[in-house]
């Protein structure tokens, strides 16, 4: 396992507190590589984990702006990642990009509140669109909370919950090229 493989843009490591913080969590190291390459070129700080457990034991899920993770991943699932967030009231974002396309992992995803549910192999412009919208709504939800208590599991209201249970529908994005 070991550290998080950070790359960031302009050689950067420091994540601050105006930086949108995006972890990509994905047990295939190529998968991660794309993702991240994707995501910086859109001027995003991106870094990667290989595990769910790796991404739960960092200090990082306290202060990530949106999640994107596969769902079938050794130990903890990214359906199992995302019920022990909400367990930490880290209210996140959450992307799924899966190459399963499974409807009940599908429903129950976005039953519990995923951002968006993206199928392997996906367009690059609906990814980063989605992504976009995920952090506009991260970014209204931190707002609410008031100078930096929006962040990640910072958050002092634990009964705000912007992708589940306060009358929000989860994210749409116009899919179409």
């Amino acid at each position: 396992m070991g550290a998080p493989r950070i790359k960031t843009i302009a050689g950067s490591q420091h994540v601050g507190r105006d930086v949108k913080l995006v972890a990509i969590i994905d047990d295939d190291e190529s998968m991660q590589d794309s993702l991240r390459d994707l995501i910086e070129s859109a001027g995003l700080v991106a870094r990667c984990f290989g595990s769910a457990e790796e991404f739960l034991e960092s200090d990082l899920h306290r202060s990530a702006a949106c999640v994107i993770t596969d769902i079938l991943m050794p130990k903890i699932s990214g359906l199992e990642l995302q019920v022990r967030l909400k367990e930490e009231e880290c209210i996140v974002p959450i992307i799924f990009v899966t190459a399963n396309d499974d409807v009940e992992m599908r429903i129950q995803a976005m039953r519990e509140g995923a951002a968006e549910f993206l199928t392997k192999p996906f367009n690059h412009q609906v990814l980063l669109k989605t992504l976009q919208a995920a952090l506009d709504m991260y970014n209204q939800g931190s707002k609410h909370h008031g100078a930096l208590q929006g962040v990640g599991c910072g958050r002092s209201c634990k009964s705000y919950k912007p992708w589940n249970g306060s009358g929000r529908t989860p994210i749409r994005v116009d899919h179409r090229q």
